[in-house]
């Protein structure tokens, strides 16, 4: 494992704007007289959390993660905040139920997504992330000797070939999926996929030597899409973000960063859900069960600014929603 605090090793994305907005929440809470809690549902290497806990002096974070890696670095990193700070090992769609065990004089005045690889996991080889280096092909985010989940080798060797070609198409957005998908079949009848290298080569050998030339490595998106299929991160997501949002108080905000269109896709269809009316067209009168839960704190999704960019390239693809809690749900009496 490289060395090295976790603050010199992970730069957070749009870590400012990420902080006022969460914290224009915190304050709204705290002059209710009850402790603000925020959960940091992807928790990392706690960068967010750190700037967070700086911003409100009476603010308490709970970080979620599932690498225990992660939060061994996190748990380091804010041990100076003592009990502002707590953590969980958990899959960040169980925000619901970790949410229920806030103490009663507190309210959850936020909830923070960061989707993005962290470069605790990239830059290590032995997670077998990247196509950079030549390691066991892994890409598990929960890669703990008691993790039950598949690695990337086991899925490459069990899928179909039709299978395969749906995520490399779905998940990667891959052009060459059909042909990827059959010479990786080819490739796993002769010798098992077991390393980065293997598979890179062999995506290097699938993809055409005219759509090389532009678009970075040619296996950048067969990677990709296997490290969503492996940490099942569609189907989480899909599940956390309306969690998060049942579980907000009002004034509460939902903030979220992602990094490719199928996440953001995600992301702003569970939020215009909440931030529009359900009333059925013609309803001549608006009934307070279909009036918005939320309303959006961003026009559309926001972007890294230039400076950032210069200063951290990997926020290049970053985008962030957020949405504000403006009235409890109504419950149905049926």
């Amino acid at each position: 494992m490289q060395g090295g605090a976790a603050q010199q090793r992970h730069t957070p994305v749009m870590l400012s704007r990420c902080v006022e907005l969460l914290t224009e929440a915190t304050a709204s809470v705290s002059r209710t007289g009850r402790t603000p809690v925020v959960i940091d549902a992807t928790l990392g290497m706690g960068g967010h959390t750190q700037a967070l806990l700086e911003a409100d002096g009476s603010l308490h974070v709970l970080g979620i993660d599932r690498d225990p890696q992660a939060l061994n670095l996190a748990g380091e990193r804010l041990g100076e905040y003592g009990t502002r700070f707590s953590s969980v090992r958990a899959v960040y769609d169980q925000v619901g139920e970790i949410a229920e065990t806030l103490p009663a004089d507190s309210a959850l005045a936020g909830v923070l997504f960061d989707l993005g690889v962290s470069s605790l996991q990239l830059d290590e080889p032995e997670r077998g992330f990247a196509y950079s280096y030549d390691a066991p092909l892994d890409m598990r985010m929960d890669a703990a000797a008691d993790s039950t989940d598949p690695t990337a080798a086991e899925l490459l060797a069990e899928v179909s070939e039709a299978r395969l070609k749906e995520i490399l198409k779905h998940y990667g957005e891959e052009r060459f999926a059909a042909r990827i998908a059959t010479r990786i079949v080819e490739a796993r009848a002769h010798r098992p996929i077991t390393t980065t290298a293997q598979l890179a080569d062999i995506v290097d050998r699938a993809v055409p030597a005219a759509a090389k030339r532009t678009g970075g490595h040619p296996a950048k998106r067969t990677f990709q899409a296997l490290r969503i299929a492996v940490n099942r991160e569609l189907d989480v997501l899909e599940r956390a973000i309306p969690a998060a949002c049942d579980v907000v108080d009002v004034a509460g905000r939902v903030v979220v960063l992602s990094y490719h269109s199928l996440e953001d896709r995600i992301v702003k269809r569970a939020f215009t859900e909440r931030t529009r009316s359900s009333a059925p067209a013609g309803l001549p009168v608006e009934l307070q069960e279909h009036k918005p839960t939320f309303r959006s704190l961003t026009r559309g999704a926001e972007r890294p600014t230039e400076d950032e960019l210069t200063m951290n390239p990997r926020a290049a693809s970053a985008k962030l929603r957020a949405a504000e809690r403006i009235r409890p749900m109504t419950r149905s009496t049926s």
